[in-house]
């Protein structure tokens, strides 16, 4: 359950009241396993949530006991990630962190004390890795309350249509600034109730 002292707050915007009111929404888990869902964001870019969990078990299916290492990631021919309906591009950003998580660290323990800011940095020196994907990353995996997702897709559509907007490009992310700002500092999970109000939450 969404805490009280949080949907409280983001029902002062009256716009955002409205899904509150008719929409439930589950806050979600931290993953401790910050390298399988860098791999697990990877493979679902651009691609609607029930694809990209196709997706996502046929890679899983590729390795012993559905684990894709970093080892077996980085022996692994290409083929078969193609085969599992990856694209190469995909295949070689997936890894890029296998041997990133090698060569540096992935390690949740490490990680989790890094401010958000300093993640983005960290995390987008991985080609491949860019911010939204990162964002994912804070928001679902890291349980970050404030991040606002100006890229996302599904973010701008629900912004656009909830409050009747009709901009673009750098227009569109600054008004979409301007009103995120009432929701802080719980601007994920204001996201999250967008997400549901068009059915696409990201997993």
């Amino acid at each position: 359950m969404i805490l009280p002292e949080i949907k409280s707050h983001l029902r002062k915007d009256k716009k955002l009241k409205g899904i509150i009111d008719r929409i439930t929404i589950a806050p979600p888990k931290p993953r401790t396993d910050l390298y399988l869902s860098l791999l697990r964001a990877i493979a679902g870019q651009q691609l609607s949530v029930k694809a990209a969990a196709t997706i996502w078990e046929r890679v899983l299916n590729l390795f012993p006991n559905n684990y894709p290492s970093p080892e077996a990631v980085l022996l692994i021919d290409s083929e078969k990630f193609r085969g599992a309906g990856l694209s190469y591009q995909k295949a070689g950003y997936i890894k890029n962190i296998a041997q990133f998580s090698l060569d540096e660290t992935l390690d949740y323990t490490k990680l989790k004390k890094k401010s958000d800011d300093e993640l983005i940095g960290y995390l987008t020196q991985i080609k491949g890795v860019g911010r939204w994907t990162v964002e994912m990353i804070l928001m679902f995996s890291l349980v970050r309350g404030n991040i606002l997702p100006l890229d996302d897709l599904g973010i701008q559509n629900a912004i656009k249509k909830i409050y009747e907007l009709n901009t673009t490009g750098k227009q569109l992310k600054a008004e979409m600034e301007q009103i995120a700002h009432q929701w802080q500092p719980y601007r994920t999970f204001a996201c999250m109730y967008l997400w549901r109000s068009l059915d696409n939450i990201p997993k």
